[in-house]
């Protein structure tokens, strides 16, 4: 910030780091405009909460409006402080699928990584029942009307959001029952909450209708909002919930196999003390990952959901570790051993890209947007979470692009393989019709894959229709 030299040495944390050089000049307008355009809100000496003024609607992530007709972007502060700017500026018709005030979608979308829930709850049931000091009564009337207005508006957008993941949250259950019970008692505020139920419900009931589904009739409990979590959230059957049970396949270094019972979300450490309770194995055995290529990787006690991330090619292995280096791969890990070309032959293109497509639809809604986020930061972080249902999905890719594969690879004979190959190109044309890039990709990926292309003969035999099609794929 003066002219004063000086050297200096710049140790990077990461490889292939990008340095930005600046001029000096540059450099402090910069800091000027935006030190111009920074609120800092101070307490007993330190810094809350920092906005940036943004005087356009840009529709930015963390946006909320305020009074002076300015966009103030949150850039950081304590949880607490941040719910608090949310709800004394969040409007009563906010939505969470609104880009121009997406601040209380994000804040509830991400609220787990900075505020459990349980932190969330407790900070909700703090605001609710706060009253403001000095101020007159009609004021302090106003103000804390307004405000529960806003964390019924808030939590119902949360209720909206999660919906049966709530379930798995038993603070969750306990404040929404306890808040219920503090609005029954407020008949403007059960009129707000009846208001934002509606709305939620007439926007679902025109999904609904758009999508050629006939609504269900029901008769709604207005007063109540943990029971508006089922109402809204219809069951899925595809829909791995963190409370469900999954069936472990583990395996010993005789290749005998021991199935059991776990939670989605079981430990390492949990596994192993349920198989040493109901089989008599020893509590210092360990939990081992095996490939098909040998490759082992010896679990930690901590990890979590191992069983529903396993690779397509992997297999779980308990034994001592004294055992470890005589973990061989099953026979089925190997793969199939021949084509099943005579059965593909029966089914046209155009129906399999239909299932398929309809296979995948059914994976992909049973995904929520939090398992993305758990993915990002670790599943492990989170008490009561699952990603079991993304990580299923990811697997599915994996299965079809190297089904792909192995089903031309295996094909012996020439020219079957290239009416094999040429049926899998129609199938990529038709699942791109129909807008499923999930399975497109996975089949195109299939395609590309080196053992495939190589097969120089078969792609010759390929009509040049079909290669063209390839080719605008």
């Amino acid at each position: 910030m003066n002219d004063t030299r000086r050297s200096a040495a710049i140790v990077s944390r990461e490889d292939n780091c990008h340095f930005l050089r600046v001029d000096k000049h540059d450099f402090i307008r910069i800091l000027r405009d935006v030190e111009a355009n920074t609120v800092r809100l101070k307490e007993h000496g330190k810094v809350v909460l920092v906005l940036e003024k943004n005087p356009q609607s840009t529709g930015n992530n963390l946006q909320t409006a305020v009074p002076c007709n300015h966009k103030y972007t949150v850039m950081s502060g304590t949880a607490d402080k941040i719910l608090e700017h949310l709800l004394e500026t969040m409007r009563l018709d906010s939505t969470l699928n609104n880009p121009e005030d997406s601040f209380a979608g994000d804040f509830l979308l991400t609220h787990s990584v900075f505020m459990p829930t349980a932190q969330f709850c407790q900070a909700l049931l703090h605001q609710f029942n706060v009253e403001p000091s000095e101020v007159n009564e009609p004021e302090k009337a106003t103000y804390s009307f307004h405000k529960r207005q806003n964390i019924v508006r808030l939590v119902n957008l949360w209720v909206e959001l999660y919906g049966q993941l709530l379930e798995a949250e038993p603070c969750a259950k306990s404040f929404l029952e306890k808040l219920s019970e503090y609005i029954s008692r407020d008949p403007r505020l059960l009129a707000c909450l009846k208001e934002n139920l509606q709305e939620r419900r007439k926007n679902k009931t025109l999904e609904i209708s758009n999508g050629n589904v006939s609504p269900q009739i029901k008769v709604y409990n207005y007063g109540n909002l943990l029971s508006s979590v089922d109402e809204d959230h219809p069951s899925n059957l595809y829909i791995i919930r963190v409370q469900d049970k999954v069936p472990y396949d583990i395996y010993l270094p005789n290749h005998s196999c021991v199935t059991n019972m776990f939670a989605v979300n079981a430990t390492v450490q949990d596994v192993l003390s349920i198989l040493a309770t109901k089989t008599g194995f020893s509590r210092d055995q360990v939990l081992v990952k095996v490939n098909s290529m040998g490759e082992k990787i010896c679990l930690k006690h901590e990890d979590t959901g191992v069983f529903t991330s396993l690779g397509l090619n992997e297999r779980l292995f308990v034994c001592s570790v004294q055992e470890m280096n005589t973990l061989t791969p099953i026979p089925e890990q190997m793969g199939p051993n021949s084509s099943s070309y005579d059965m593909l032959d029966l089914i046209s293109s155009k129906d399999l890209a239909h299932q398929m497509t309809e296979n995948d639809w059914n994976l992909f809604k049973s995904i929520h947007q939090v398992e993305l986020l758990f993915n990002t930061f670790g599943k492990q972080k989170f008490r009561n979470s699952t990603t079991a249902n993304l990580e299923r999905f990811i697997r599915r890719f994996n299965e079809v692009q190297f089904w792909v594969a192995t089903e031309v690879c295996l094909c012996q004979d020439e020219e079957k393989r290239a009416l094999l190959l040429r049926k899998f190109v129609k199938l990529a044309a038709y699942l791109k019709e129909q807008k499923n890039l999930n399975s497109f990709f996975a089949v195109m990926f299939g395609l590309s894959n080196t053992a495939v292309s190589r097969l120089s003969k078969t792609w010759q035999r390929l009509p040049h229709k079909n290669t063209k099609v390839i080719l605008h794929l």
